[in-house]
């Protein structure tokens, strides 16, 4: 239901379908900025606000023009905030009638109420693809995370709050086109690359964006490491933990890397590979 802001573009449509696929992964208050059909920020919080706070932190610049998800309804005080940004969409469950006054001022700005986000989990469950002279169907990856079936293949183990931590950067990972690597602390992301051809060049564009805030933080990959360029450069920016999918014919040279750096390294045994 749209509620206010001019036509949805073609390129609206699918950032906007980017976030909402992102958005339904979390239960606890969340925000997921998007921008060209790719993650730029997501946390999860206490408050819809401090989601919000912590998913913009990640990246201040990327956000400008894009498309925001929330899961919770939009109050006055995060949309004060939203209105200080150029955003073309913000999608959320509902609006409380103060932040529709506030936004009310943005005459262009596309406002789009989805309140039946959980059910919405259950749909679209085949992705369709359209290719020169035919269309590809494959079924949707809505596989649910299960870290009791993970693997720590380094000596050093992770704690409890790792693995928390782990499976949300994996919920995050899976929706940035690859090579996609995501550095995340808590339940926020410090760090996002992707869309590069090389994986040591996405871990090298999040560590830079992340900056010093990638110091001791849980980095994950979208699929195995090929080599241990992208594990030396977690390493250099301060990783203490990476969660990947393992299955590269050189796993031993990348797990004795993460051994030399004192890192932590669990294989899922799933990767995703976003095209």
């Amino acid at each position: 239901n749209k509620l206010q802001g001019k036509e949805l573009s073609y390129n609206n449509i699918l950032d906007a379908d980017c976030a909402i696929d992102c958005i339904k992964e979390f239960d606890d208050p969340a925000a997921v900025i998007i921008k060209h059909a790719t993650p730029c920020g997501i946390a999860c919080a206490d408050t819809i606000l401090k989601a919000w706070e912590d998913a913009y932190e990640t990246d201040t610049y990327s956000p400008f023009g894009g498309v925001v998800a929330f899961n919770r309804e939009i109050t006055p005080d995060l949309a004060t905030a939203l209105s200080k940004l150029f955003l073309e969409v913000i999608i959320a469950p509902s609006f409380s009638k103060e932040a529709l006054k506030i936004f009310s001022k943005k005459k262009n700005l596309r406002l789009l109420e989805l309140p039946n986000l959980t059910s919405f989990r259950q749909q679209n469950e085949l992705v369709f693809r359209s290719v020169g002279g035919g269309l590809l169907i494959q079924d949707k990856d809505i596989k649910e995370i299960t870290p009791d079936v993970w693997k720590v293949v380094t000596k050093k183990k992770p704690t409890e709050e790792d693995i928390e931590s782990m499976v949300f950067a994996v919920k995050c990972v899976r929706h940035i086109r690859s090579n996609a690597v995501v550095f995340v602390k808590g339940t926020k992301t410090v760090g996002i690359g992707g869309g590069q051809t090389a994986r040591v060049d996405s871990s090298w564009i999040a560590t830079h964006k992340g900056k010093e805030r990638i110091k001791n933080s849980i980095m994950a990959s979208d699929a195995f490491f090929p080599f241990r360029d992208a594990v030396d450069v977690a390493a250099e920016a301060g990783v203490k933990a990476i969660v990947q999918p393992g299955g590269s014919i050189r796993d031993q040279e990348v797990i004795d890397a993460a051994n030399e750096h004192g890192i932590v390294m669990v294989f899922t045994g799933q990767r995703y590979f976003r095209h």
